[in-house]
């Protein structure tokens, strides 16, 4: 019997430079914002930045909240207001510090006002021309708003953990200062919320420079947050240069413009100085924002000031806050101008000065080790969707996807099927000299090969030397999977109604588990029981994907294939 022959077509398609490498935004560099033509589309969009922000920041799901046993001392009585010193369990062992101002002399319900601080040398106690914290809260605590101001990690009482941490081993977890300030924030939300004499519908939230950061990342995510007053930090051309104001992924695709127009239709003041970052506010950040709030019929709703100052939170920018929470919380009270404020000591205003801490106070490695334990309990109980929205927003959040053709060069092999797509860690090249290629070809098969990112001829300089690159860019391995993602989705098209295959060789095996969990098609793709099992420092040596394990890491890829098996 003669054998049979196989005719092979073969298409090889080679591309332009990929964006991905041209293009490596980082805090620097200017960025813009455009409101969307609808309301419909801005929802839609608004949704997905707020899941993209709570992934970046470890914090997809939410954790638990926990009880957050406060603990309050020493009541300073004063001239039309009181001070205590407050700390709040926000996680188990874990206390977060602050300084609580009430109203004094006065009666009924108050608005609450959320205060993080900059970075400022003495943090929340800071008190100086450009920026005095202290008298903000004892000028809005003398006219019937109660002020919780409260600590970035790392400064003052809250001290269990540096400020400044972010490493691959904890980038892997989701585990950074952005969202540990982050669910400091919400858990803040949640004391003042509770408080007998605030009303629980007029919470607002004001704060300078790192603290500026701290105001909208919260309201963005936290519609209880009813005003909100950043200072000196919307900004389409500086987006926040310290590790607390970046957590990979957090601006793929974004930028500070758009997370703090996520704020509407809810009042907002941008407030601004000639002498930094925001000059140009007057003139570029502040109308592409109210064009956002007219989507809402809501433009009187944004507003703007701008004074002839360094960057600060100094005299004036406070009063326009004061006038600003004043209209728009609590417009019974007659509009006052600042006054003199006696400040207290540092000590009479530190919480664990001459005090221990709570014998349950947890180290910083212990409080990342039972971070991972609750990423791995959250993947136990979680279904197979929920498992894989928490992938997909890793891998690609608000970035384009890239495309066959124009940013991913390949080759496609026409045959029988099912289609195959065969992924070599070191592209087309490196398939074509395989045996498991040579079989397929010997087979009649039809066969999808791709130079993934930075693979065969797809390699190319990439500058990642700025210090938040992740911010803005994904990484070189989520890039990858990206592609793979795309060679899919081609191969589905160009081939209806057949199941798509997936092989991949070495290193290529991971993009290719983590592209077969994430694309809407289903997929085959076979792997051993233990060929993913690898420590924390392999996987970020082999395969460095940020949020990975706080997402699910392997264990969730395999269970939404389990799950699309069926």
């Amino acid at each position: 019997m003669r054998p049979l022959l196989f005719l092979f077509i073969s298409t090889l398609i080679v591309c332009a430079a990929d964006r991905r490498n041209l293009e490596c935004p980082n805090t620097d560099t200017h960025a813009t914002f455009q409101a969307p033509a609808s309301l419909q589309q801005w929802e839609q969009r608004r949704h997905q930045l707020r899941l993209q922000i709570l992934s970046s920041a470890g914090l997809l799901p939410l954790p638990a909240k926990t009880p957050l046993a406060p603990l309050i001392y020493d009541k300073l009585d004063r001239d039309g207001y009181t001070i205590e010193k407050v700390a709040l369990e926000t996680r188990p062992g874990y206390w977060l510090g602050g300084n609580l101002y009430r109203p004094k002399g006065k009666t009924g319900k108050f608005p609450a006002i959320l205060h993080p601080h900059g970075h400022w040398a003495y943090g929340r106690l800071e008190n100086q021309p450009l920026c005095s914290t202290p008298t903000l809260a004892i000028n809005l605590a003398r006219h019937g708003f109660l002020v919780f101001a409260y600590d970035m990690v790392g400064y003052n009482d809250t001290s269990q953990t540096p400020h400044d941490f972010s490493t691959p081993k904890y980038q892997l977890w989701g585990f950074t200062p952005l969202g540990l300030q982050l669910w400091n924030s919400i858990r803040a939300l949640d004391f003042v919320a509770s408080l007998p004499d605030v009303d629980p519908v007029k919470l607002g939230v004001t704060g300078a420079s790192g603290g500026g950061t701290q105001d909208f990342l919260l309201t963005a995510v936290d519609d209880r947050v009813a005003v909100s007053a950043p200072v000196n930090m919307v900004s389409g051309i500086m987006q926040g240069g310290c590790v607390c104001e970046n957590a990979p992924g957090l601006r793929v695709g974004t930028n500070n413009i758009e997370i703090a127009a996520m704020t509407a239709p809810r009042p907002m003041l941008m407030v601004a100085a000639t002498g930094d970052w925001t000059r140009n506010v007057p003139k570029e950040e502040y109308p592409s924002v109210q064009k956002l709030y007219a989507l809402y019929g809501k433009a009187d709703q944004v507003e703007n000031v701008q004074f002839d100052a360094p960057h600060n939170y100094n005299k004036d920018s406070r009063q326009a806050v004061y006038d600003f929470l004043r209209r728009k919380l609590r417009p019974e009270e007659p509009a006052f101008q600042e006054s003199g404020a006696t400040v207290e000591g540092l000590q009479d205003m530190l919480v664990f000065f001459g005090r221990p801490r709570p014998d349950r106070g947890r180290s910083f490695s212990q409080l990342f080790d039972e971070w991972k334990a609750e990423a791995m309990g959250m993947e136990k109980t979680a279904t197979a969707a929920e498992l894989k929205q928490r992938l997909q927003l890793v891998f690609d959040g608000s970035d384009p996807a890239p495309e066959l053709g124009s940013a991913i060069p390949y080759r496609f092999v026409e045959g029988k099927g099912p289609a195959v797509l065969y992924v070599h860690p070191d592209g087309i090249a490196g398939a074509e000299a395989s045996s498991g290629f040579q079989k397929l070809k010997a087979e009649g098969r039809a066969v999808l090969l791709i130079d993934a990112f930075q693979t065969g001829t797809a390699k190319a300089a990439r500058d990642r030397s700025h210090r938040h690159f992740l911010t803005f860019n994904r990484s070189d391995a989520a890039a990858r999977v990206q592609d793979v993602q795309a060679a899919v989705n081609w191969l589905a098209a160009k081939r209806p109604g057949e199941a798509v295959e997936l092989a991949a060789e070495g290193d290529a095996r991971w993009w290719a588990l983590f592209a077969a969990a994430t694309v809407p098609q289903r997929v085959r793709f076979a792997s051993s029981p233990t060929e993913f099992q690898v420590s924390d420092d392999v996987l970020a040596e082999r395969f460095f994907v940020p949020g990975l394990r706080r997402a699910g890491g392997v264990e969730a890829a395999e269970k939404i294939l389990k799950a699309s098996a069926r």
